[in-house]
């Protein structure tokens, strides 16, 4: 739901932004979290739900970018627009989240 919600919201933006060739939303604050998104040039959005505190997101949204790049759009058997279903994915994607917490830069408190 969130995220057929986001979408919406996130096509409304570009088209309303005041700034020419607007990607979209970015960015989305309230008092209690952050909404982050990365778009990639084929139109592929990758979100994130963070604490408002936390830093380094967008350094960790390149990182899932780059391991979805690896491990699902590499796969055979992956298909767009379908559920990643892919143990190595799974695991890198596990793993970078442990790094990035272990560095501070992703983590309750940072």
């Amino acid at each position: 739901m969130l995220a057929s919600m986001f979408h919406s919201l996130f096509a409304i933006g570009s088209q309303l932004s005041p700034e020419q060739g607007s990607s979209g939303i970015e960015m989305l604050e309230t008092d209690t979290f952050k909404l982050h998104c990365f778009q990639t040039l084929t139109g592929i959005k990758f979100v994130v739900l963070a604490d408002p505190r936390q830093a380094g997101i967008d350094a960790l949204l390149r990182k899932i970018y780059e391991i979805y790049s690896d491990f699902a759009l590499k796969n055979p058997f992956y298909s767009l627009e379908m559920p990643i279903r892919c143990e190595l994915f799974e695991q890198n994607l596990k793993l970078a989240l442990e790094v990035a917490e272990k560095a501070g830069t992703f983590g309750p408190g940072s």
